[in-house]
């Protein structure tokens, strides 16, 4: 498993202090995230999950608990916008250079509005995925919310 990925460069390139953590992947796990807590021996809310949405139609990136649910007229109200959806898995492929299951908010090839649900900061450590399936990184949620940077929201 490749411990560089376009997230890890991008942290790295922010100064953001992070941990990566390897786990195994289960690509027919029915929620990846829940998935990913289970295997790192961790609470479902303290892995954060990065779902690529469109917000009248463009772009933005939606990161909450793995175990929640994001509420689509908070997050389009969140960037100031009237509706919300999910992206068709080939278009967040597209757009961040990541295979779904491995996105992560963080160096993506294209820079969307990123929004960050208020729950995560109330721990003082949040995973997110290291930028490939299987890998995760550890990080404080004032840093991934200041290096991306992303606006905070209850999206839940």
């Amino acid at each position: 498993m490749a411990k560089a990925t376009p997230a890890t460069r991008a942290l790295d390139k922010a100064g953001v202090a992070y941990e990566l953590h390897a786990y195994d992947y289960d690509p027919d796990a029915p929620r990846v995230g829940l998935q990913a807590a289970e295997s790192l021996g961790v609470a479902p809310d303290q892995v954060l999950k990065t779902l690529m949405t469109l917000v009248d139609g463009k772009p933005v990136c939606a990161v909450l608990a793995s175990d929640q649910e994001v509420a689509m007229k908070k997050l389009a109200a969140a960037v100031g916008g009237k509706s919300a959806q999910m992206m068709k898995p080939a278009d967040a492929e597209r757009i961040t250079g990541y295979r779904v299951g491995g996105v992560s908010p963080f160096g993506q090839k294209r820079q969307v509005p990123t929004v960050v649900d208020q729950a995560a900061l109330a721990h003082a450590k949040v995973f997110v995925n290291g930028g490939q399936r299987g890998l995760q990184a550890l990080l404080s949620p004032a840093d991934l919310v200041a290096a991306l940077p992303a606006k905070v929201a209850s999206l839940t």
